[in-house]
């Protein structure tokens, strides 16, 4: 089975190259959208051609963060695309299939076997703290071992889907979950691990600093985002969060339903 994850990214050099690596060891392939980064993006990305990414296409920002548009064209590429499964996801996030499962891709495959036609996911946000502010080196992955489950409503995260000969919607949801006639969703959640930022430094860079497009405001997208300041930024302590074990093993009991970094997302 063939599995295809749609990747947007804008100035996502720190995630990108594991980003592909870790969708290829789970047997998916990336189709990447470039929302026309400035940084190492594309270059960290080109040499996985052919060895996980099928290609980089480029998606013009015209200055501003612009989520319609990206959806839209995500949305387009799920009716286009040569696959049996998509997956709508960004370069900071990791999805796996549930332990014991096998790979994404297999798991994806028994999903569509016992006739399902979508998967949730179930998210673990990690982030930095005050005992230990700084992750912004290739191996966050190992050092960065703080979370705390999210969920914000009940099937927020409904983002692998079969692909349909009918078109998809994105858009209506904010890109929370995916939409068409007839989905059937599989009863258990997959894992996603988010990690939302490295450092201090690295939301400003992310966050305090980008620019969002009026039209998406008006929408409710993204408006807590767009309003925090640096002064906001505020690092959890280590004994308010959850810590990996050494078995891996992630917890999604009693999950908090906003991101303490945006006050109200």
């Amino acid at each position: 089975m063939r599995v295809i994850a749609v990747v947007a990214a804008y100035n996502e050099e720190r995630f990108i190259a594991g980003c592909i690596e870790q969708l290829a060891e789970q047997g998916v392939s990336v189709y990447l959208l470039d929302n026309d980064s400035t940084d190492r993006t594309v270059e960290l990305a080109e040499p996985y051609l052919g060895r996980g990414l099928l290609t980089i296409e480029r998606l013009p920002r015209a200055g501003v963060y612009a989520w319609r548009p990206i959806l839209e064209r995500k949305a387009q590429l799920a009716s286009s695309l040569d696959a049996d499964w998509l997956l709508h996801m960004d370069a900071d996030e990791v999805r796996a299939a549930p332990p014991g499962s096998g790979t994404l891709a297999e798991a994806l495959a028994e999903v569509d076997r016992l006739g399902y036609t979508a998967v949730n996911f179930q998210e673990f946000t990690f982030v930095p703290t005050r005992e230990h502010p700084d992750h912004d080196h290739p191996r966050f992955r190992e050092t960065m071992r703080w979370y705390y489950p999210f969920l914000r409503q009940h099937s927020d995260q409904l983002k692998a889907w079969k692909r349909q000969d009918e078109p998809v919607d994105l858009v209506s949801s904010g890109g929370h979950r995916v939409d068409f006639p007839g989905v059937h969703a599989y009863p258990t959640a997959f894992p996603m691990r988010h990690y939302l930022f490295l450092s201090v430094d690295h939301a400003l860079q992310k966050y305090v600093d980008r620019r969002y497009d009026a039209g998406g405001m008006r929408d409710g997208w993204h408006v807590a985002r767009a309003a925090l300041r640096a002064e906001d930024i505020e690092l959890q302590p280590e004994p308010e969060l959850r810590v990996v074990g050494a078995d891996g093993a992630l917890y999604a009991s009693d999950p908090r339903t906003r991101h303490p970094l945006f006050g109200r997302e």
